[in-house]
Protein backbone atom coordinates (compact mmCIF):
# COMPACT_ATOMS: atom_id res chain seq x y z
CA UNK A 1 0.00 0.00 0.00
CA UNK A 2 3.19 2.64 1.12
CA UNK A 3 4.69 1.40 -1.75
CA UNK A 4 1.53 1.85 -4.39
CA UNK A 5 1.28 5.33 -2.83
CA UNK A 6 5.06 6.51 -3.47
CA UNK A 7 4.40 5.02 -6.72
CA UNK A 8 1.39 7.36 -7.26
CA UNK A 9 3.38 10.21 -5.90
CA UNK A 10 6.49 10.03 -8.21
CA UNK A 11 3.83 9.41 -11.38
CA UNK A 12 1.94 12.75 -10.59
CA UNK A 13 4.48 14.68 -8.68
CA UNK A 14 4.50 17.37 -10.85
CA UNK A 15 0.73 17.75 -10.56
CA UNK A 16 0.96 17.63 -6.40
CA UNK A 17 3.44 20.43 -6.31
CA UNK A 18 1.41 22.81 -8.68
CA UNK A 19 -1.61 21.75 -6.60
CA UNK A 20 0.31 22.69 -3.22
CA UNK A 21 2.08 25.75 -4.88
CA UNK A 22 -1.57 26.81 -5.67
CA UNK A 23 -3.47 26.10 -2.38
CA UNK A 24 -0.14 28.00 -0.92
CA UNK A 25 -0.66 30.76 -2.87
CA UNK A 26 -4.75 31.62 -2.07
CA UNK A 27 -4.11 31.08 1.22
CA UNK A 28 -1.54 33.46 1.42
CA UNK A 29 -3.63 35.78 -1.16
CA UNK A 30 -6.90 35.64 0.92
CA UNK A 31 -4.71 35.95 4.25
CA UNK A 32 -2.26 38.99 3.21
CA UNK A 33 -3.76 42.13 4.17
CA UNK A 34 -0.91 44.22 1.89
CA UNK A 35 -2.96 46.76 -0.44
CA UNK A 36 -1.66 45.61 -3.77
CA UNK A 37 -2.85 41.42 -2.37
CA UNK A 38 -6.47 43.34 -1.47
CA UNK A 39 -6.34 44.46 -4.98
CA UNK A 40 -5.59 41.03 -6.68
CA UNK A 41 -8.03 39.10 -4.34
CA UNK A 42 -11.39 41.29 -5.06
CA UNK A 43 -10.44 41.01 -9.04
CA UNK A 44 -10.25 37.57 -8.51
CA UNK A 45 -13.35 36.90 -6.67
CA UNK A 46 -15.10 39.49 -9.25
CA UNK A 47 -13.75 37.27 -11.69
CA UNK A 48 -15.21 34.24 -9.98
CA UNK A 49 -18.75 35.88 -9.31
CA UNK A 50 -19.23 36.66 -13.09
CA UNK A 51 -18.54 33.61 -13.88
CA UNK A 52 -21.11 32.12 -12.08
CA UNK A 53 -23.09 34.38 -12.65
CA UNK A 54 -22.77 33.53 -16.39
CA UNK A 55 -22.94 30.02 -16.06
CA UNK A 56 -26.24 30.46 -14.14
CA UNK A 57 -28.17 31.87 -17.09
CA UNK A 58 -28.28 28.79 -18.98
CA UNK A 59 -30.37 26.96 -15.97
CA UNK A 60 -32.41 29.76 -15.75
CA UNK A 61 -32.90 30.48 -19.61
CA UNK A 62 -34.87 26.82 -19.60
CA UNK A 63 -36.96 27.91 -16.23
CA UNK A 64 -38.00 31.76 -17.63
CA UNK A 65 -39.38 29.68 -20.92
CA UNK A 66 -41.17 27.45 -18.53
CA UNK A 67 -42.34 30.26 -16.56
CA UNK A 68 -43.35 31.98 -19.99
CA UNK A 69 -45.38 29.14 -21.30
CA UNK A 70 -47.57 28.99 -17.84
CA UNK A 71 -48.11 32.27 -18.30
CA UNK A 72 -49.53 32.08 -21.98
CA UNK A 73 -51.97 29.50 -20.71
CA UNK A 74 -53.21 31.39 -17.55
CA UNK A 75 -53.38 34.41 -19.89
CA UNK A 76 -55.52 32.43 -22.24
CA UNK A 77 -57.85 31.13 -19.57
CA UNK A 78 -58.32 34.44 -18.52
CA UNK A 79 -59.39 35.63 -21.30
CA UNK A 80 -61.95 33.23 -22.18
CA UNK A 81 -62.78 34.06 -18.18
CA UNK A 82 -63.14 37.66 -19.38
CA UNK A 83 -65.42 36.84 -22.37
CA UNK A 84 -67.53 34.74 -20.63
CA UNK A 85 -68.43 37.54 -17.41
CA UNK A 86 -68.99 40.04 -20.51
CA UNK A 87 -71.75 37.74 -22.31
CA UNK A 88 -73.06 37.02 -18.69
CA UNK A 89 -73.25 40.88 -18.39
CA UNK A 90 -75.02 41.73 -21.77
CA UNK A 91 -77.78 38.77 -21.05
CA UNK A 92 -78.07 40.29 -17.58
CA UNK A 93 -78.76 43.83 -20.00
CA UNK A 94 -80.79 42.26 -22.13
CA UNK A 95 -83.17 40.61 -19.32
CA UNK A 96 -83.36 43.72 -17.82
CA UNK A 97 -84.55 45.00 -20.65
CA UNK A 98 -87.08 42.78 -20.88
CA UNK A 99 -88.72 43.73 -17.87
CA UNK A 100 -88.19 46.74 -18.18
CA UNK A 101 -90.44 46.54 -21.77
CA UNK A 102 -93.26 44.53 -19.77
CA UNK A 103 -93.48 47.15 -17.09
CA UNK A 104 -94.18 49.85 -19.68
CA UNK A 105 -96.71 48.10 -21.48
CA UNK A 106 -99.72 45.71 -21.60
CA UNK A 107 -99.26 44.09 -24.60
CA UNK A 108 -97.63 40.69 -24.51
CA UNK A 109 -93.89 40.49 -25.85
CA UNK A 110 -91.85 37.81 -26.82
CA UNK A 111 -87.69 37.91 -26.82
CA UNK A 112 -86.15 36.85 -30.26
CA UNK A 113 -82.71 36.64 -31.89
CA UNK A 114 -81.64 38.07 -34.96
CA UNK A 115 -80.10 35.06 -37.07
CA UNK A 116 -79.83 37.11 -40.42
CA UNK A 117 -79.30 40.32 -42.21
CA UNK A 118 -80.47 41.48 -45.52
CA UNK A 119 -78.44 45.02 -46.04
CA UNK A 120 -79.96 45.64 -49.30
CA UNK A 121 -79.52 49.51 -49.11
CA UNK A 122 -82.96 50.05 -49.91
CA UNK A 123 -84.88 47.33 -48.87
CA UNK A 124 -83.36 46.16 -45.49
CA UNK A 125 -84.80 43.07 -43.35
CA UNK A 126 -83.07 40.88 -40.80
CA UNK A 127 -84.62 37.28 -40.16
CA UNK A 128 -85.40 36.25 -36.55
CA UNK A 129 -85.53 33.02 -35.26
CA UNK A 130 -89.19 33.25 -33.80
CA UNK A 131 -92.49 32.48 -36.17
CA UNK A 132 -95.80 31.32 -36.67
CA UNK A 133 -95.38 28.37 -33.93
CA UNK A 134 -94.29 30.94 -31.21
CA UNK A 135 -97.81 33.35 -32.43
CA UNK A 136 -96.06 35.55 -34.63
CA UNK A 137 -98.08 36.71 -37.04
CA UNK A 138 -97.38 39.38 -40.51
CA UNK A 139 -97.39 43.01 -38.93
CA UNK A 140 -96.14 42.37 -35.59
CA UNK A 141 -94.43 44.94 -34.43
CA UNK A 142 -90.43 44.68 -33.33
CA UNK A 143 -88.87 46.71 -30.88
CA UNK A 144 -85.94 46.81 -28.64
CA UNK A 145 -85.35 48.51 -25.05
CA UNK A 146 -83.98 51.05 -27.43
CA UNK A 147 -86.70 51.92 -29.92
CA UNK A 148 -88.75 51.23 -32.84
CA UNK A 149 -86.63 48.47 -35.06
CA UNK A 150 -89.99 47.74 -37.92
CA UNK A 151 -92.52 44.73 -38.39
CA UNK A 152 -93.21 41.17 -39.22
CA UNK A 153 -93.11 41.18 -42.84
CA UNK A 154 -93.15 37.11 -43.36
CA UNK A 155 -93.66 34.31 -41.21
CA UNK A 156 -92.76 30.81 -41.46
CA UNK A 157 -93.26 27.94 -38.63
CA UNK A 158 -89.72 28.72 -37.41
CA UNK A 159 -88.53 32.24 -38.37
CA UNK A 160 -89.74 35.46 -39.37
CA UNK A 161 -88.99 38.50 -41.66
CA UNK A 162 -88.52 41.78 -40.40
CA UNK A 163 -88.96 45.29 -42.76
CA UNK A 164 -86.74 47.14 -40.93
CA UNK A 165 -86.79 51.15 -40.72
CA UNK A 166 -83.94 51.09 -43.60
CA UNK A 167 -86.18 49.84 -45.64
CA UNK A 168 -87.51 52.49 -48.45
CA UNK A 169 -91.32 51.25 -48.25
CA UNK A 170 -91.32 50.90 -44.37
CA UNK A 171 -93.40 54.05 -42.99
CA UNK A 172 -95.11 54.80 -39.64
CA UNK A 173 -97.19 57.79 -38.25
CA UNK A 174 -95.23 59.35 -35.97
CA UNK A 175 -95.33 62.70 -33.87
CA UNK A 176 -92.67 65.23 -31.87
CA UNK A 177 -93.06 64.26 -28.50
CA UNK A 178 -92.60 67.64 -27.49
CA UNK A 179 -94.19 70.24 -30.28
CA UNK A 180 -96.86 67.18 -30.83
CA UNK A 181 -96.75 67.98 -34.60
CA UNK A 182 -97.64 65.04 -36.48
CA UNK A 183 -95.69 63.37 -39.17
CA UNK A 184 -94.97 60.45 -41.84
CA UNK A 185 -91.70 58.75 -40.84
CA UNK A 186 -89.69 57.15 -43.92
CA UNK A 187 -86.13 56.47 -45.89
CA UNK A 188 -85.58 57.43 -48.52
CA UNK A 189 -82.32 55.50 -49.08
CA UNK A 190 -79.95 58.49 -48.16
CA UNK A 191 -81.32 59.03 -44.67
CA UNK A 192 -84.09 58.72 -42.69
CA UNK A 193 -86.84 61.92 -42.41
CA UNK A 194 -90.36 62.81 -41.45
CA UNK A 195 -92.05 64.45 -44.28
CA UNK A 196 -95.90 66.69 -43.95
CA UNK A 197 -94.36 68.64 -40.94
CA UNK A 198 -95.80 72.20 -42.13
CA UNK A 199 -93.16 75.23 -42.24
CA UNK A 200 -95.02 76.65 -39.17
CA UNK A 201 -94.33 73.87 -37.04
CA UNK A 202 -92.02 74.56 -34.10
CA UNK A 203 -89.04 71.52 -34.50
CA UNK A 204 -85.67 71.80 -32.76
CA UNK A 205 -82.54 69.48 -33.48
CA UNK A 206 -82.61 66.79 -30.49
CA UNK A 207 -86.51 66.63 -30.33
CA UNK A 208 -87.70 62.80 -29.26
CA UNK A 209 -89.63 61.30 -32.32
CA UNK A 210 -92.41 58.63 -31.14
CA UNK A 211 -95.35 56.53 -32.73
CA UNK A 212 -98.52 58.35 -32.88
CA UNK A 213 -101.66 57.19 -31.74
CA UNK A 214 -103.58 57.40 -35.39
CA UNK A 215 -100.74 54.86 -36.51
CA UNK A 216 -102.93 51.92 -38.32
CA UNK A 217 -99.36 49.68 -37.75
CA UNK A 218 -98.40 50.69 -34.39
CA UNK A 219 -98.76 51.16 -30.58
CA UNK A 220 -98.39 54.65 -29.40
CA UNK A 221 -95.81 56.31 -27.69
CA UNK A 222 -93.16 53.92 -28.77
CA UNK A 223 -89.20 55.79 -29.36
CA UNK A 224 -88.24 55.83 -33.13
CA UNK A 225 -85.39 58.77 -33.04
CA UNK A 226 -84.08 62.06 -32.81
CA UNK A 227 -84.60 65.31 -35.00
CA UNK A 228 -80.99 65.44 -36.65
CA UNK A 229 -81.64 68.27 -38.63
CA UNK A 230 -83.70 70.53 -39.39
CA UNK A 231 -84.64 73.24 -42.84
CA UNK A 232 -86.55 74.61 -45.29
CA UNK A 233 -86.77 74.34 -48.67
CA UNK A 234 -87.62 77.52 -50.75
CA UNK A 235 -90.99 76.71 -52.48
CA UNK A 236 -92.37 73.79 -50.87
CA UNK A 237 -94.79 73.60 -48.26
CA UNK A 238 -93.25 71.15 -45.46
CA UNK A 239 -89.73 71.46 -43.64
CA UNK A 240 -87.11 69.31 -44.56
CA UNK A 241 -86.12 67.09 -41.57
CA UNK A 242 -83.59 64.36 -40.88
CA UNK A 243 -83.93 62.18 -38.60
CA UNK A 244 -81.47 59.85 -36.37
CA UNK A 245 -83.36 56.36 -35.31
CA UNK A 246 -82.85 55.07 -31.39
CA UNK A 247 -81.99 51.87 -32.68
CA UNK A 248 -78.49 50.89 -34.12
CA UNK A 249 -79.11 48.02 -36.44
CA UNK A 250 -75.07 47.31 -37.37
CA UNK A 251 -74.97 45.82 -33.62
CA UNK A 252 -78.70 44.42 -33.53
CA UNK A 253 -78.52 40.99 -31.89
CA UNK A 254 -81.84 40.48 -29.84
CA UNK A 255 -85.43 42.13 -30.36
CA UNK A 256 -88.59 41.91 -28.80
CA UNK A 257 -92.01 41.14 -30.80
CA UNK A 258 -95.54 42.68 -29.66
CA UNK A 259 -98.30 40.87 -30.11
CA UNK A 260 -100.27 43.68 -31.30
CA UNK A 261 -102.03 44.18 -34.71
CA UNK A 262 -104.32 47.44 -35.54
CA UNK A 263 -108.31 47.43 -35.24
CA UNK A 264 -109.36 46.10 -37.77
CA UNK A 265 -112.09 48.64 -37.49
CA UNK A 266 -110.05 51.43 -37.61
CA UNK A 267 -108.39 50.21 -40.28
CA UNK A 268 -111.29 49.55 -42.09
CA UNK A 269 -112.93 52.96 -41.29
CA UNK A 270 -109.46 54.68 -42.95
CA UNK A 271 -109.92 53.00 -46.30
CA UNK A 272 -113.54 54.39 -46.38
CA UNK A 273 -112.40 58.15 -46.04
CA UNK A 274 -109.55 57.86 -48.75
Amino acid sequence: MFKRAVLLYFQFKNYFILSFLLLTSLILIFTNDNTNIKFVRSVAVGSIAMLQESFSLFPNFFSIQKENELLRQQNIELAHEVNQLREARLENIRLREILNIKDTTTINITSAKVVGRNLNILRNTITINKGSLNNVVVGNPIVTASGLVGRVLFVTDNYSVVQTLNNIDFKASVRLQRSRDEGIFTWNGKFHELTNVIKTSEVKSGDVVITSEFSDAFPNNIKVGLVKNVSDVPGKLFKKIEIAPFVSFSILEEVFILDYLPEIEKISIANLQQ
